[in-house]
Formats: C-alpha cells, sequence, structure tokens
C-alpha cells in the first residue's frame, strides 16, 4: 500500500516539476514561431526533457555543499542565455534573409535546451539537501519539461502561422523578456 508521505512527495514533485516545464513551455512558445517540423519539434522537446533530467541529477549529486554558490548564478546565466536567443532571433527577423538566426537544431538546440534547463539544475541542489529520491525526481522533471515543451512549440508554431512574417520578432521579443524575467526577479 501507498503512504501518505510517499503521495505527499509524488504531489510535491509533480507541482516542481510542473512549474520547471512551464519555463521549457514559454521559450518553447517563443521559439515556435521559427517553422519547424513536427520532427523537428519532437526532438526538440526530448533533448529538453533530457536536459531537465540531467541538470537536476547533477544539482542533486552536488548537493549542498555548491547550492549556496551556484543557485543564483545558473538562473542568471540562463536568463543571460535567453536575452542573447531572443536578442539574436529579434534581429534575424529584421533582416532581408529568410532563414532565421538561431535555430533549434545542432549547437543551437544545445544552447536553447541548457538555457531552459539550468534553474532545474539549482532545484536539484535544493532536492539533493533535503534527499528527495532522485530516480522519481528526474523522471518526472524530464516527462513535464518534455510535454510541456510540445506543447509551446506546437501552439508557436500555430500562431505563427497567423502572424507571418513577424512571427521570429516576437518569438524573440517572448524569449528575450523571459530572459530578462530571469534576470530581475
Amino acid at each position: 500500500m501507498i503512504s501518505t508521505a510517499l503521495i505527499g512527495e509524488l504531489a510535491t514533485l509533480s507541482i516542481m516539476a510542473f512549474a520547471l516545464g512551464m519555463d521549457a513551455f514559454s521559450v518553447g512558445l517563443g521559439m515556435g514561431m521559427i517553422p519547424l517540423r513536427l520532427r523537428q519539434i519532437a526532438k526538440i522537446g526530448a533533448v529538453i526533457g533530457l536536459f531537465h533530467m540531467g541538470m537536476p541529477l547533477a544539482g542533486m549529486l552536488i548537493g549542498r555543499f555548491l547550492s549556496e554558490h551556484f543557485g543564483t548564478i545558473a538562473t542568471m546565466v540562463g536568463g543571460g542565455l535567453l536575452l542573447l536567443l531572443g536578442l539574436q532571433m529579434g534581429l534575424s527577423s529584421l533582416s532581408s534573409s529568410d532563414k532565421p538566426f538561431v535555430t533549434p537544431l545542432g549547437f543551437g538546440l544545445l544552447l536553447f535546451s541548457l538555457s531552459v534547463s539550468l534553474d532545474s539544475f539549482s532545484v536539484g541542489l535544493s532536492l539533493g539537501i533535503y534527499g528527495a529520491r532522485v530516480i522519481v525526481s528526474i523522471i518526472l522533471f524530464g516527462v513535464f519539461s518534455m510535454m510541456l515543451t510540445w506543447a509551446g512549440l506546437m501552439m508557436g508554431r500555430k500562431f505563427q502561422h497567423y502572424i507571418g512574417s513577424y512571427s521570429e520578432l516576437l518569438g524573440g521579443c517572448i524569449l528575450f523578456g523571459f530572459g530578462l524575467k530571469l534576470l530581475i526577479i
């Protein structure tokens, strides 16, 4: 029989996973403004899900010792990366070239995934202090962020059809604004 404490921990971890996944949803919404194929969307969601598993796992393993030093730095680096991605995307939309400057492919996908998963490193540090269930935590973080990334990318893709050529500029503004939010708050 499942204990009340286990149910409470699963509920808490699910809420945390949803909250962390909302970052990926928001950024996916902005990045979805770039024309993407469904195969690319599937790959992006899977890679972000993997990053959202790896970053908190690394945080949990490092644990208490580094939590005070790197919690804020990880958020600032993630915010800075999103600012750069948003700025590059916005500038690209103003150029005469049809190809976006930043694409979530190759190195761009790794940079994109890292930027949205750095905050989960901080959460992993905190969870490491409290001794949360590692496997359950990282699976929940990965699944929630992957699903929410897909939802954001698909919504952005759909919205891109309605606003046409301004979609990349809007996507860049969303990424830039989200990066600014991470740096300010």
